[in-house]
């Protein structure tokens, strides 16, 4: 999130995350953020819900994928189209929920 805070896009991919997904709705994001995130030591225990807006015509590159359940829609973004992807964000990209493991609540 700090990066993210610092640049104002999504930072670069790690060679081990060949795709960005960001997903479709609220409750998918924060289903990941609530109940994943923090769990996990790697994203300091604490998971964040963001919010942006991309131009459609950009995302019509790239059908919604459906992951492990009716509910869990998502884009699948190359890491190589990541730059790309930015670069089509429409404002900023805002903060809506945060989750720690004590914290259920926006």
């Amino acid at each position: 999130m700090d990066l993210i805070e610092e640049s104002g896009v999504f930072p670069p991919r790690l060679e081990i995350q060949p795709i960005f997904y960001p997903v479709v709705t609220f409750e998918y994001a924060e289903k990941i953020a609530r109940d994943w995130n923090t769990k996990d030591p790697t994203s300091g225990k604490v998971g964040y819900v963001t919010e942006f807006d991309v131009r459609k015509e950009f995302l019509d590159k790239y059908p919604i994928q459906v992951a492990g359940g009716r509910d869990h829609r998502e884009y699948w973004i190359p890491a190589a189209d990541l730059e790309e992807f930015n670069s089509n964000i429409i404002g900023a990209i805002r903060v809506v929920a945060k989750y720690e493991p004590s914290n259920d609540s926006r």
